[in-house]
């Protein structure tokens, strides 16, 4: 149950869980099991570097944890509007969870529009922290207030807590020789400060982090330490702040090990080296940026010393011409992008497939259509991903479910592509991308062994006994064809889009050669070694929730809730979606119901009642946001219901 934060008579989602009176004079501290935090303001008030902050020193004392940032597409949209309004949404616990929580039981909002752009999801008796400076008229009149919500009686439901955070850090920044917006830029790290204090956060790396993020300039730095420290003292001596909050170390959630706190971008970034060095091949990454994806190419670029190189180039469709020129060369290839940059790089990807080149294409999905929505979550290129080139050009489709499961993810996406010399597809999404949660760091010997050999020599003898290459002459039990350095005297062959003649590889026009080579190719990958699909059913349920990507968490999060209420429900999650487990078909037929929950309008459905002839019903959304765990606790009662 989550903690609600206010007092106990006026809690909204769960209890207080227990108690500390401390001596006269001295605060209260109250323990929670788990808490939500939503930090909201202008998208220049910092709440991203805000939010990053506290997650990092969360991580550090030990909590389960998961975050959801939400940020405007715009660089910078205008000052105190509702499209310019940013948020951090971070939920930590002492226990295992699964989402960044269905609503905040503390929100900061850092001005009107933040106030009124994020109020409808706060319960009743949540705890508010306005930064009062921000409300004044004009700014009330920007985002429709007729009257302060802070005068008029409509916030009385909640937990109020109006701090000048501005004066306040004006205030402690005097000394310093800033000028007034220069001190006021630090009022985000007063905030944080307060918070810190009001959650036990530890306070060493934040104030590290400055030092080395603004190392170059020490006075701004100092400025900044200055004002988180006043924000815990604030904090410390205010009346307005009665009660500070502890929330223990999850130490009972996690398997013994090394643990840091990762996105699912850094988590990608990190799989991909990963694989290189487990393959033994430079990692060759042909990207240009786009939300949001970015964070790979720039991760990646810093890390040179394994091998890496990355390439910024001039487009999506010269991005993955090298990359897969980097294939051709003996390469681990990857390319980056989102949905729009997938149509874009559709042709090449095909070319891929008649090439039989291993190649790794990650598409961290977005909200579309075009351009869509590029910093919001969805899951609807699914469809684009198993059937978006011309002709019959069948490609592995490989998703992560959580934000550190996308390191074990590149490397399965590595795997088949090497393996199987074939194009892979890898489906993260927004939410995955810029989302966190702690990760055990593998030992290197818990990695597979994906080490390529090429081909060396001639592997054919014709007929009067010469030895020649055949590039297409395939391994009987991967389908695969030899990869072959280019260069490799005496293994000179042909390459490129038109058809090639099995074996040989000579370009082929022959009716029957082709429809023998896209029947090899799709034999190939229908063929993958895949795992079978586990399924969560410990009570021999009737209805099954079936899943893909991001939707485990709050998938999970909805089952948990059901079975505590003692309802019986089944779950089973999809990492590969083609090929397909091989024992999908029969799990589904053994339950009366089956229901998908996806961030689009049904495409894992779609594909589900077409090859399996499973009347599986649809659970949807697409509001660039994932689901809410309580939201899908009611519908899939209603599923066990119906």
């Amino acid at each position: 149950m989550t903690s609600q934060v206010s007092s106990p008579a006026e809690q909204a989602d769960g209890a207080v869980v227990g108690e500390q009176r401390k001596p006269a004079g001295v605060k209260d501290v109250h323990r929670l099991d788990r808490v939500i935090i939503r930090f909201a303001g202008d998208s220049g008030d910092g709440m991203q570097l805000t939010g990053d902050r506290f997650t990092s020193e969360t991580a550090s004392f030990g909590n389960d944890l998961s975050t959801l940032p939400n940020f405007p597409a715009e660089i910078r949209a205008p000052a105190g509007t509702l499209p310019g309004v940013s948020s951090f949404q971070l939920h930590f616990a002492d226990h295992d969870i699964l989402t960044p929580g269905d609503a905040p039981n503390v929100l900061v909002a850092m001005n009107p529009a933040a106030l009124k752009a994020n109020i409808a999801d706060v319960p009743r008796g949540a705890e508010i922290i306005v930064n009062t400076d921000e409300f004044t008229k004009r700014a009330l009149q920007k985002v429709g207030y007729a009257a302060s919500p802070l005068d008029d009686g409509s916030l009385d439901g909640y937990s109020m807590h109006p701090v000048p955070l501005t004066t306040l850090t004006v205030e402690a920044l005097k000394d310093f020789g800033l000028t007034r917006k220069e001190a006021e830029r630090s009022k985000n790290m007063f905030a944080l400060g307060l918070l810190s204090w009001m959650y036990h956060r530890p306070t060493e790396g934040t104030e590290k982090f400055l030092k080395s993020k603004f190392a170059k300039k020490p006075e701004i730095a100092a400025a900044n330490i200055a004002a988180f420290r006043a924000g815990w003292n604030f904090g410390e001596t205010t009346e307005d702040f009665a009660v500070s909050y502890e929330v223990a170390p999850a130490t009972t959630a996690f398997p013994t090990g090394t643990y840091r706190n990762i996105s699912g971008n850094l988590a990608l970034s990190y799989g991909l080296v990963a694989a290189s060095r487990q393959a033994d091949l430079p990692l060759f990454l042909g990207s240009y940026p786009i939300t949001p994806a970015s964070d790979i190419l720039h991760e990646l670029s810093r890390h040179k010393n394994f091998g890496v190189r990355t390439f910024q180039a001039e487009d999506e469709i010269a991005g993955i011409g090298a990359a897969l020129g980097a294939a051709f060369g003996g390469s681990l290839a990857v390319t980056t992008t989102s949905g729009p940059g997938v149509a874009l790089k559709s042709e090449t990807i095909g070319l891929a497939v008649s090439m039989e080149l291993p190649l790794l294409v990650l598409d961290i999905q977005r909200g579309g259509p075009s351009t869509g929505l590029p910093t919001k979550t969805e899951q609807a290129d699914l469809l684009q991903a198993m059937f978006g080139r011309n002709g019959e050009a069948p490609v592995p489709i490989v998703a992560p479910c959580t934000p550190a499961d996308c390191f074990d993810a590149a490397i399965e996406a590595a795997r088949i592509a090497l393996t199987y010399r074939t194009p892979v597809m890898l489906l993260s999404d927004g939410y995955l991308a810029n989302g966190s949660e702690p990760w055990r760091i593998p030992d290197i010997d818990e990695l597979p062994d994906l080490t390529v050999q090429f081909v060396q020599g001639p592997n054919h003898t014709l007929d009067d006994g010469t030895e020649v290459f055949w590039p297409y002459k395939r391994d009987p039990q991967t389908l695969a064809r030899p990869w072959a350095i280019p260069g490799t005297p005496g293994l000179e062959h042909r390459i490129g889009g038109i058809e090639k003649q099995d074996g040989t590889g000579n370009i082929s026009y022959d009716p029957a050669n082709h429809d023998f080579m896209v029947r090899t190719r799709q034999a190939k990958i229908d063929g993958i070694d895949v795992p079978d699909m586990e399924v969560d059913d410990p009570h021999g349920a009737r209805t099954l929730v079936l899943g893909w990507g991001s939707t485990f968490g709050p998938i999970t999060a909805a089952v948990r809730r059901l079975r505590g209420a003692g309802e019986s429900i089944a779950q089973a999650h999809l990492r590969h979606l083609n090929p397909f487990p091989r024992n999908l078909g029969a799990v589904l037929k053994r339950y009366d119901r089956v229901v998908i929950p996806e961030m689009n309008l049904g495409q894992l459905a779609t594909l589900v009642r077409a090859k399996y002839l499973v009347d599986a019903h649809s659970y949807n959304q697409v509001n660039g946001m994932p689901f809410k765990a309580e939201q899908l606790a009611t519908a899939l009662k209603e599923a066990i219901d119906g």
